[in-house]
């Protein structure tokens, strides 16, 4: 058996691009651990850090991860804007690289874990905590001699579909039309599509454990609300599939 290390920008990131990955490795025998760089939210009013960590384990004892960990950052936004630290943590986007590499490295080698997921260049649709995911993620598998770095995505000509059959559905979602087509990785260069349609069912109730992200009013909140109510069949239709990315991992001679 083998130890899988997911690491994601937030909590609820685990589920949509690898919940039913997370949840047929662990059903099959293997340890998962669930990192999270951040948990709080924007700078603005919200959930704080104790109710997202609590969702966060909730969606992860569906899906039958072993163990969550958060980094210790502070989410860094999606908008223009970007807030200035809270007391006592660094926005992810700002914190070194290095750093927070070696951290996750750390847990790495702790876990003996063997897979790693992080996420593409573009973070999917490119939020700066998703971008600095694939950074951290990157560097701290050249730090572990003999990890393998699987990187979540989709691909970019399937998303246009889906984003076609989401608003077929009467899902609201709003979009850029440049920025999708700038998301996520061309069919060409995915190396691995996991079936997970036998796991929907536990990936839609790992969703719907994130009840301040489903009720917030962040703009995808209301595709996530609606997503948790979709029939069964429906729901494994969409994302009954995960996609990814296999990273030859180059070490400097020093390091390995």
């Amino acid at each position: 058996m083998a130890t899988l290390l997911a690491f994601h920008a937030h909590p609820d990131d685990e589920v949509l691009l690898t919940g039913g990955t997370l949840a047929r490795a662990a059903a099959e025998g293997h340890r998962v651990v669930i990192v999270v760089a951040t948990t709080s939210m924007d700078g603005e009013a919200g959930p704080d850090d104790s109710e997202r960590l609590a969702e966060l384990r909730t969606s992860a004892a569906v899906l039958g991860i072993g163990r969550v960990v958060h980094l210790g950052y502070a989410d860094s936004g999606h908008g223009a804007e970007l807030y200035p630290d809270p007391p006592g943590s660094v926005r992810f986007v700002r914190a070194e690289t290095e750093e927070a590499a070696a951290k996750l490295a750390e847990l790495i080698r702790e876990e003996g874990a063997q897979v790693l997921l992080g996420y593409d260049a573009n973070g999917g649709y490119g939020h700066r905590d998703h971008r600095k995911v694939h950074q951290v993620a990157r560097r701290a598998a050249e730090l572990v001699p003999g990890v393998r770095l699987l990187e979540a995505t989709l691909p970019r000509e399937r998303v246009k579909r889906l984003v076609s059959a989401v608003r077929a559905l009467r899902i609201p979602l709003r979009y850029d039309h440049e920025e999708l087509a700038r998301s996520y990785a061309p069919r060409a260069a995915i190396t691995h599509r996991i079936d997970v349609r036998g796991y929907a069912r536990q990936k839609q109730a790992a969703l719907a454990a994130h009840r301040s992200q489903l009720n917030g009013g962040g703009r995808i909140a209301p595709a996530l609300r609606a997503l948790t109510r979709l029939p069964l069949p429906v729901f494994a239709g969409l994302l009954g599939s995960e996609w990814y990315v296999e990273i030859p991992v180059e070490r400097p001679a020093a390091e390995q």
